[in-house]
């Protein structure tokens, strides 16, 4: 069953955070193992509220995913960009619906 990582995090800095994001998926392009990404932003927040929400084909894979060298430097730069400490939560999805 499919896996999902949401990642919760402010910051002043969006554009720095979409180009580091960018890079980190052309730099791994041919091994990260997320199936789909979205990036959402806090409607209700004063804008600087942002959600990530990360697919993947299960917990195995997202482990794997976190090991690569490339993703640790990803999150030690999105770190730097961030206006305090993220808040991860780590999804076992239990349901899916097409709608």
């Amino acid at each position: 069953m499919q896996f999902i990582q949401t990642i919760e995090f402010r910051t002043s800095r969006y554009d720095e955070v979409d180009a580091l994001m960018e890079r980190w998926a052309g730099d791994t392009a041919s091994t990260h193992t997320p199936t789909l990404a979205y990036t959402t932003r806090d409607r209700d927040d004063d804008g600087d509220t942002y959600v990530q929400i990360v697919v993947f084909p299960s917990y195995d894979a997202a482990m794997q995913n976190s090991e690569l060298p490339e993703t640790s430097a990803f999150a030690e730069k999105m770190m730097e960009l961030c206006d305090g400490e993220p808040i991860f939560r780590n999804l076992d999805v239990l349901r899916e619906e097409k709608l």
